[in-house]
């Protein structure tokens, strides 16, 4: 009985609307680039496509990846992944940066983005992309420019809404007066509540959603990661700072608050984490990644947990109170955020 009750909550992931334009996903979404980059080895693809697959089949519609993400091989892992339900899902992709390759640095010319856009429609097995971010802002080419090329491909069929990720309030405004933008993906969550300060509060003056990635702070407030935690030699947490083995140990007291929720309200650490974002705002939609089935379900059922105003506020205020240690990124990475 009780593995009934979970299936039919599972079943029942409410919609969110981003934006204005009209684009609805699911209150969470999957977030895909760890199946093939940024966290170790690739996924097997067969398992990768299962996972995705079993996203759809338990109610999540909202999927994303970018070029940068392999590069390239997690956009057609998806692609080949939704092909049999593609009208039944939402596609977020990004492009930005040159070749696909951010170690190049960034590339937001109108022509690099046009080509790459009727690139990734091929690799995504599909006529339009959904939703079509800058994956970070492009200093050698003005943000009015890139915002008027994302509004031509949405003219022409090819591109449905358009989004920024990582941007400043200025340059969101900027290419909002160009083509309205229905989303801004950001990191965001309790150990990461910068956004709270300017960007949200514009987000919410202009109508636009907030997709946070890493809300899980990259794995850390699951619980599954301490000071004696060993990453993968290409794994992305190795140059971050607040990944070091010393500040993986200072941060655990934010994993000692979300474990104190949890266990009064039998939930799991992730599951309270994405519950709080979730009570936020109602046009907040974290796209949580993972590559472990067992993962994927505790992530889905978050959107049942509930938080009572009491859980919420003692969260808040306690999480306020931690000086989180280590920057979120290594310095030659932190100059690209919040332009």
């Amino acid at each position: 009985m009780a593995e009934r009750t979970q299936i039919r909550l599972i079943n029942m992931l409410e919609k969110r609307k981003l934006g204005s334009q009209g684009l609805e996903v699911s209150a969470l979404g999957l977030g895909c680039m760890g199946l093939s980059f940024g966290y170790g080895p690739a996924t097997d693809k067969e398992a990768g496509i299962k996972l995705i697959r079993q996203a759809f089949e338990s109610g999540i519609t909202f999927f994303d990846t970018a070029e940068a993400y392999g590069p390239f091989t997690n956009e057609e892992l998806l692609g080949e992944a939704l092909a049999p339900f593609r009208d039944q899902v939402t596609i977020a992709t990004k492009f930005g940066f040159l070749d696909g390759k951010p170690d190049l640095g960034m590339d937001s010319r109108p022509d690099t983005i046009r080509a790459y856009v009727d690139a990734a429609l091929k690799r995504l097995r599909t006529d339009r992309i959904d939703l079509l971010y800058q994956h970070r802002v492009d200093p050698n080419v003005p943000i009015e420019e890139v915002a008027g090329t994302v509004k031509e491909l949405i003219w022409d069929g090819k591109v449905k809404y358009f989004g920024l990720s990582e941007a400043g309030a200025d340059t969101i405004r900027r290419a909002h007066n160009i083509q309205p933008v229905s989303a801004l993906q950001s990191e965001y969550s309790l150990w990461w509540r910068a956004p709270e300060d300017e960007i949200i509060p514009v987000l919410q003056e202009l109508g636009i959603g907030l997709v946070p990635f890493s809300p899980l702070g990259k794995g850390f407030l699951t619980g599954a990661i301490n000071e004696e935690t060993q990453f993968d030699a290409n794994d992305f947490r190795n140059i971050v700072p607040r990944f070091s083995e010393e500040n993986r140990k200072a941060n655990q007291v934010f994993v000692s608050l979300m474990q104190s929720i949890a266990k009064e309200i039998n939930a799991s650490s992730a599951q309270v984490a994405l519950a709080w974002l979730l009570a936020q705002k109602p046009w907040i939609v974290p796209i949580p990644g993972t590559t472990k089935l067992n993962r994927l379900e505790e992530n889905i059922n978050a959107a049942s947990v509930t938080l009572s105003n009491e859980n919420l506020e003692r969260i808040t205020a306690e999480a306020s109170k931690i000086e989180v240690q280590g920057t979120r990124y290594p310095e030659h990475l932190q100059k690209r955020v919040g332009k």
